[in-house]
């Protein structure tokens, strides 16, 4: 571990002590600590608006996940980081905060009471928080699934393994990696948690590798993936496992996407591939492209290659990032019919030098009879908690790609702002794009802001400041929009949500 990244997890650490004991239990009965310098911003700027929904292509919808919008990190099977309903259109937006201590929930579904259930990173490990949706307090007790272990100095604001990622299914089940290379049956109850059982992988994998992610196929197959390249499939009625590798030096850093077709799509730092389970459950590659990974894994980043994890667009495409240098691109792959995995087009994002990505493209809408949308996020510069510390920032921009019907494809439009880390969202049915933005400051103004960008222009317009201080970043963390429109923004210390009035 560096010596920032050192001082950044000591600096965090001592949020928990300096708080007032007044604060007691961090079970979100009492506000995120705001700070005196918060007077120094507008809590809200810019205007309301109109719902304008987005023409798009239907969200399959996996019959093994919960409903699509409710089930992971991503939304759904395809990735899609896109909700069908409506979220905040800034009418009178009333933001809410939630204490948990030094915790980040960074991936949460919904179960089917309309209750959050969240996976939480601490400095000691990962565990599931059943969430109050409307109170953001906690209910009942939360479950440990994973200890870290900290002799191993590994940095736990850049450990994604066995506490990133985890699906919910149609019966309130959860399937949860842990850090001991094992996948948990948990079930969603009336007030927590209860574990069904577990599917040790651990006589698969070396004992230097980790579990990165989880998703059933559209048959039930339970499809995990490995930081050093190992595809295993799960069948859920028997518990066996079986695995595929792929080659040596090949590495995994982001989740899982899938279709109907049987198809789940993984990206390593070398290459995109479909996989498929045979009818003996044996995962095998259907198809694989290889894709620039640059020369060096940039600021910003946890490898060098691809941040993204893959998105799937209506019955034809999926679309990532690469690693380019001196500018990163977006990428369209045809992914059935004759030639699959056959690139159909690319086109470099943000400035030479300073462009890269360690989250998911954002499907933004369109048909197949004309441009269909992904947006992409720069998060270059972003190395952690300290990059956005007394008044700095990282680089930041976000862009809308387009793919045409003859298959060019061109940078609708570019927005400046500063979105260090979050995994954006859309909602087609208002037709806006929620960020986490981090404008340049000063030394006293460490402000964050929840905004809604308008995914036909690319204008800001509005923004909603959440507060000043490392307690605001959300690292990482996705944002999410709830059943009833309410947006749901993790950070490293709790929970906000926000709701037009």
């Amino acid at each position: 571990m560096n010596r920032p990244r050192l001082a950044a997890v000591a600096l965090l650490a001592s949020i928990a002590v300096l708080v007032p004991a007044q604060i007691g239990a961090a079970n979100g009965q009492l506000p995120i600590p705001a700070l005196p310098t918060d007077f120094l911003t507008q809590p809200f700027t810019g205007t309301a608006v109109t719902a304008n929904p987005l023409p798009h292509e239907a969200i399959k919808q996996n019959p093994h996940l919960a409903a699509n919008g409710t089930n992971s990190m991503h939304n759904d099977a395809y990735a899609s980081d896109a909700y069908e309903g409506l979220g905040p259109l800034g009418h009178k937006l009333k933001a809410r905060s939630a204490w948990y201590g030094v915790s980040e929930c960074a991936t949460v579904a919904f179960d089917s009471r309309g209750r959050m259930v969240g996976l939480c990173g601490d400095l000691g490990g990962f565990k599931m928080r059943l969430i109050n949706p409307t109170k953001l307090t906690t209910i009942g007790s939360d479950l440990t699934t994973s200890k870290r272990n900290l002799l191993t100095l590994q940095n736990p604001f850049t450990d994604i393994c066995g506490g990133t990622y985890f699906s919910l299914d149609d019966n309130d089940v959860a399937y949860v990696l842990t850090i001991d290379k094992q996948v948990w049956k948990v079930r969603v109850d009336e007030a927590g948690f209860t574990k069904l059982g577990s599917f040790d992988a651990s006589p698969k994998m070396a004992a230097d590798d980790c579990m990165v992610a989880t998703l059933p196929d559209w048959d039930g197959n339970i499809f995990y993936v490995t930081q050093k390249g190992q595809v295993g499939v799960i069948n859920p009625e028997t518990g066996s496992i079986k695995t595929m590798q792929f080659p040596a030096g090949e590495g995994i850093y982001n989740s899982i996407s899938g279709d109907e077709s049987g198809a789940i799509y993984i990206v390593t730092d070398h290459k995109l591939y479909a996989v498929e389970a045979d009818a003996s459950g044996q995962p095998r590659t259907r198809w694989e492209a290889a894709y620039d990974r640059g020369t060096q894994q940039k600021s910003g980043q946890l490898s060098q290659g691809s941040g993204t994890t893959v998105t799937v667009i209506g019955d034809d495409l999926v679309a990532i990032t690469d690693n380019a240098e001196p500018r990163m691109n977006v990428l369209f792959y045809k992914r059935d019919g004759a030639n699959p995995g056959q690139l159909l087009c690319k086109v470099p994002v943000f400035g030479a030098g300073a462009s890269d990505t360690e989250n998911s493209l954002i499907y933004a809408g369109g048909l197949p009879n004309g441009p269909r949308s992904v947006i992409v996020e720069n998060n270059y510069g972003y190395e952690g908690v300290q990059s956005t510390m007394f008044g700095a920032t990282s680089t930041g921009g976000v862009a809308k790609v387009s793919i045409n019907p003859d298959n060019s494809c061109q940078v609708d439009w570019t927005n400046p702002i500063v979105s260090p880390t979050p995994v954006p969202k859309v909602s087609l049915a208002a037709g806006l794009l929620y960020v986490y933005a981090k404008p340049k400051s000063n030394f006293l103004d460490d402000s964050w802001y929840f905004t809604a960008i308008d995914v036909r222009t690319g204008a800001t317009k509005w923004q909603q400041r959440t507060g000043n201080g490392i307690q605001w970043n959300n690292h990482y963390a996705a944002i999410y929009l709830g059943p009833d429109g309410t947006a749901y923004m993790p950070t490293l210390t709790g929970m906000i949500s926000f709701k037009d009035s």
